[in-house]
């Protein structure tokens, strides 16, 4: 049985980290970049909001019997897709942030201020709507 009190939780967890990203990139590119403590705050955000993500998602597959969808970021992803929680076509983002989540955690001496500074600016809408749409699912259960 899902735990919406975990989903929920989870969820205000990823929409603050997305406000105190949001803040810390609404600056030009130069200043962020020169910040080296709001650039090390967006990592951090980042990398600990997709570990909620991925955890919204663990836990919502396998509490519905999906286990198969449980064993690796990537197919949690897929999962999150094919069983409806998210629609189709966010499951090439989700992709994506699987494998980023990956970057961040195994070749964070690679991640550079640059690349971050695009998610904030380009990407990071993406985690706006799969937040909306996990939220949309678990209205429903």
């Amino acid at each position: 049985m899902v735990n919406r009190s975990i989903v929920v939780s989870r969820l205000g967890f990823i929409e603050d980290a997305l406000k105190e990203m949001q803040s810390l990139g609404g600056t030009d590119k130069e200043g962020f970049l020169r910040n080296k403590t709001a650039v090390a705050a967006v990592e951090s955000y980042l990398r600990r909001s997709l570990e909620a993500l991925f955890d919204i998602a663990r836990h919502l597959l396998v509490h519905q019997g999906w286990h198969e969808y449980s064993l690796e970021y990537k197919s949690l992803a897929k999962g999150m897709a094919a069983k409806g929680i998210v629609t189709a076509e966010m499951e090439k983002p989700l992709l994506e942030m699987a494998g980023y989540r990956n970057r961040l955690v195994h070749f964070y001496h690679e991640v550079k201020a640059e690349e971050l500074f695009e998610i904030i600016q380009r990407d990071i809408r993406h985690l706006e709507q799969v937040v909306k749409q996990i939220r949309q699912y678990t209205a429903q259960l």
